[in-house]
């Protein structure tokens, strides 16, 4: 891993305006700091399934919170770059519109002709921590966190950039910054400079050209969100994993003083013709659901900056010049081609739209005063997409356009996702509204906590606001310790972790969290230490003596600070915390037993087995859980049912006490109720046999 300094860095992005060595094709690289996750293609820009071309991952990307899975929003983020009367020098011909294209469609990314990768690394302020449990690798960060280059001085967490060619002649830099501080980890801001560079092919053949009409047109397909779609739970319609019933709007969003006004595009999960119930927030209404609210995010984009031409760099409130919803389904989103005249005429066409009447929530509303409740997802096949398109200005060979956006995601915390979509599903009184009102609608209930995500996401943006205008820059809390270690005992689970944070400004303590039995659930702390704890001693080890047998635990650590680092400007004052994903064990651990002295000890648990009690057993997270304890250190387990079919061996090799089995048989089916029996045989021939009762 290379290590360079920010000036370093700022040569490296310099020479590579004409640097042509292209990187590999179809590349992508992972933002995984903090809570919000998103995948970026070297392209410059996300094509529709464009990380995995499977039609599975579809919604791919834009994931928040992380913390649990199929948080996904996106389905693609497009870029085109057009303009008028060029003469192209490829086929010898002027066309009247000539367009460029990353996207939509993975077919329209042609990155060996048109869209041509470049320049590809990650930046990181630091390495993620060694995170080690039971003697192996396990930080979640090992499997996203691919860094190139190690820079102290880059101003954000991590720093990706890239470049790309373009065949009209325009080379696009995108730099995007993520970061982990808790008041800033669900935003990236993206920094865009588009330059005439005059390199039009892979080979990095140069043709000075002036550019006129030149604009920069981006497509924002969201969908809120896989959790509940066929791509996770599938008890939202298909319809919905594609975005039919988003609803995008605008907003606009002022600066912290007041001063200022950003424009703001977003979206959110209407009303689905289909869903058969009131969908808003996608409340898990399956008969074994929780209720929990699966789509309550508000995902978008605000404008930072637009220059107003080459020559005046300061920012044009004018931009975007486009605004305009549109199907992603139509025939331009398709087969694009940087050949085809009439394709490219209404591709500009389309760039060029200006801004609706009525945005898009506005007609939803229109519709709904018209009785029709569902008219979003009746508006058109696939939806609607919000679109940005900046322009038009005139390149001379050597010019340049910078635009900077900033794009996440916002709403109801997890937490209250559960809360309040347990009370609508099992009709819990009262119904308090955000307001400290009370209804006896738990309709109303349930969607005015949901709308609660756009004054949410309005405040990230306004946080994005005052990060840009600081330079990219915001108070950093203490790093995460650079090694963090976990191992599962007899009667303990022993954590300990390194002391390098305790030297950094304003360093206050540390906090444990744990979460039971996976990691896709909510943490809660476990231990502090340090100032304003109950144990002000600062350590470097804890023995977490509440562990319970038979359960698995997943671990985070961070360091946080005493509020003196936080100035203010770019977010709410009080202590900072390191990002929760540096030192997070992706690996569970448990209690260890030692292996049983006799066959005789060994026990199964729990016997019977009633997947009615599950909240009595091994809890909802692990419901299918029978425990096979006091076992030898080595045997083989083989379960039979009652005539004698074998359903499932267990090579139990660890030399523990202990094995657990999911209730699951070797051909991958889920036991029946009925009786079980169990053969356990050591390598030296001894054997014993066990009853168990399944009842489902």
């Amino acid at each position: 891993m290379r290590r360079y300094t920010l000036i370093g860095l700022m040569l490296i992005v310099s020479a590579l305006l004409v640097v042509t060595s292209p990187v590999s094709a179809d590349e992508t690289k992972w933002l995984a700091v903090g809570m919000l996750r998103d995948w970026f293609s070297s392209a410059g820009c996300e094509v529709e399934v464009g990380r995995t071309h499977e039609v599975a991952d579809q919604l791919d990307g834009l994931q928040w919170p992380a913390l649990f899975q199929d948080q996904d929003i996106k389905a693609y983020k497009a870029l085109w770059i057009g303009c008028k009367n060029y003469n192209d020098p490829i086929v010898n011909k002027t066309y009247e519109y000539k367009v460029v294209h990353c996207g939509p469609r993975s077919e329209s990314l042609l990155e060996e002709s048109e869209w041509m990768p470049n320049y590809f690394k990650l930046f990181a302020l630091e390495a993620h921590p060694d995170v080690v449990v039971d003697g192996t690798p396990a930080a979640v960060l090992d499997n996203w966190d691919e860094i190139d280059i190690i820079d102290t001085e880059i101003p954000s967490d991590r720093l990706l950039v890239t470049t790309v060619n373009t065949a009209i002649g325009v080379t696009e830099t995108r730099k995007s910054y993520a970061y982990s501080q808790q008041h800033h980890d669900n935003y990236i801001i993206h920094e865009y400079t588009f330059k005439n560079t005059g390199i039009i092919d892979i080979n990095g053949r140069k043709v000075e050209q002036t550019l006129n009409d030149v604009m920069f047109f981006y497509m924002f397909r969201w969908a809120v969100s896989k959790e509940g779609s066929v791509y996770g739970l599938n008890f939202l319609p298909q319809s919905q994993c594609w975005g039919k019933n988003t609803v995008n709007d605008t907003m606009w969003v002022a600066d912290t003083n007041g001063a200022e006004k950003y424009l703001g595009l977003f979206a959110w999960q209407g009303l689905h013709s289909e869903a058969g119930y009131d969908n808003i927030g996608g409340a898990d209404k399956r008969e074994s659901g929780d209720g929990h609210l699966t789509a309550a995010q508000y995902v978008g984009v605000v404008v930072l900056h637009a220059d107003k031409s080459a020559q005046d760099k300061s920012n044009d409130k004018s931009q975007p010049s486009t605004t305009k919803y549109m199907d992603p389904d139509i025939p331009i989103t398709h087969n694009n081609s940087q050949f085809n005249a009439d394709l490219m005429r209404d591709e500009y066409a389309a760039m060029t739209a200006g801004h609706p009447l009525l945005t898009h929530a506005e007609e939803v509303e229109k519709a709904k005063m018209a009785a029709d409740l569902y008219a979003t997802s009746k508006m058109a096949g696939g939806g609607f997409m919000s679109t940005a398109g900046f322009g038009p200005y005139t390149l001379a060979p050597g010019d340049s356009i910078r635009i900077v956006m900033a794009e996440g995601v916002n709403g109801l915390n997890r937490k209250l996702c559960y809360e309040i979509g347990r009370k609508w599903k099992k009709e819990e009184t009262p119904y308090v509204l955000p307001t400290g009102a009370t209804t006896a609608d738990k309709n109303e209930f349930k969607n005015q906590w949901v709308y609660t995500g756009r004054d949410s996401l309005s405040k990230m943006m306004q946080r994005a606001i005052a990060n840009f205008k600081n330079g990219y820059k915001v108070p950093m809390p203490p790093p995460a310790p650079s090694s963090f270690t976990v191992a599962g005992g007899g009667d303990r689970i022993k954590l300990s972790w390194a002391n390098n944070a305790e030297s950094a400004p304003g360093f206050a303590g540390y906090k444990i969290f744990r979460a039971i039995h996976t990691p896709d659930t909510t943490f809660d702390e476990l231990f502090a230490c340090g100032a304003g704890t109950a144990n002000p001693t600062i350590v470097n080890s804890y023995d977490d003596l509440t562990a319970v047998r038979g359960f698995d635990y997943y671990y985070y650590i961070v360091s946080f600070d005493d509020g003196s680092t936080n100035n203010g400007t770019t977010n709410p004052g009080g202590p900072l915390h390191s990002g929760i994903f540096y030192a997070k064990s992706n690996n569970p651990t448990n209690l260890k037993r030692m292996p049983g002295s006799t066959l005789d000890e060994i026990r199964i648990v729990p016997n019977p087995f009633n997947i009615r009690a599950v909240d009595l057993q091994y809890g909802y997270s692990a419901p299918d859980r029978i425990a096979f304890l006091n076992i030898p250190g080595v045997c083989t387990i083989k379960i039979y049912t009652e005539r004698g079919d074998l359903v499932k061996t267990i090579e139990h090799t660890n030399y523990t006490g202990d094995e657990y089995w999911n209730s699951i048989t070797s051909s991958q089916q889920v036991v029946v109720s009925g009786l079980y029996i169990a053969v356990f045989e050591t390598p030296e021939g001894e054997r014993a046999i066990r009853k168990f009762v399944v009842i489902r």
